[in-house]
């Protein structure tokens, strides 16, 4: 029973010698995961907050487009698409040219190239250059869109039969 209190003792002694000698690295460290942990935690809520804000406004242009007042639909669907939202952009766009509220090539090529620049996914950035080219082709620049859909098939894209079928059309 000496034994056991003994060395009970000894362990003691070590832990309160292994904290006294490091106690600024063990204090430090605590402070380095609270601070990670509270910065997640507060990222995650503005992300939280900001996917519904732009969420609101894309359902703000929504009705702004089905009370024909397209000036604002477009506005709103223009901010939503350079926001760094990855969801709510890729829609505004695809109601941009769904509902032709913007003729001009180049700035609906210009937020293609944002959104390219914004998803991080290989899959979102695949139907992204889908859409794209669709896009060329129904715009009379059928050779862009088919070197676009060459490249979904050479680069071995999850929308590789696609390409293959819109390229024999």
């Amino acid at each position: 029973m000496d034994q056991s209190t003994e060395k009970k003792l000894v362990e003691k002694n070590k832990i309160l010698n292994f904290y006294k000698n490091h106690k600024i690295k063990i204090y430090f460290t605590i402070f380095i995961l609270l601070t990670v942990i509270i910065s997640l935690i507060f990222f995650n809520y503005k992300n939280n907050k900001n996917n519904i804000i732009i969420g609101e406004k894309y359902i703000e242009a929504g009705l702004y487009l089905a009370s024909n007042k397209n000036d604002k639909a477009k506005i709103i669907y223009e901010e939503i698409i350079l926001s760094k939202n990855k969801f709510y952009s890729i829609l505004a766009l695809n109601t941009i040219i769904e509902k032709k509220l913007i003729l001009d090539k180049s700035k609906i090529l210009e937020y293609f190239d944002i959104l390219q620049n914004r998803v991080s996914s290989k899959s979102s950035n695949d139907l992204i250059i889908l859409k794209k080219a669709l896009y060329l082709m129904n715009e009379m620049e059928l050779q862009k869109g088919k070197d676009l859909l060459k490249n979904l098939e050479i680069n071995n894209s999850s929308l590789k039969s696609i390409a293959k079928e819109l390229l024999k059309n």
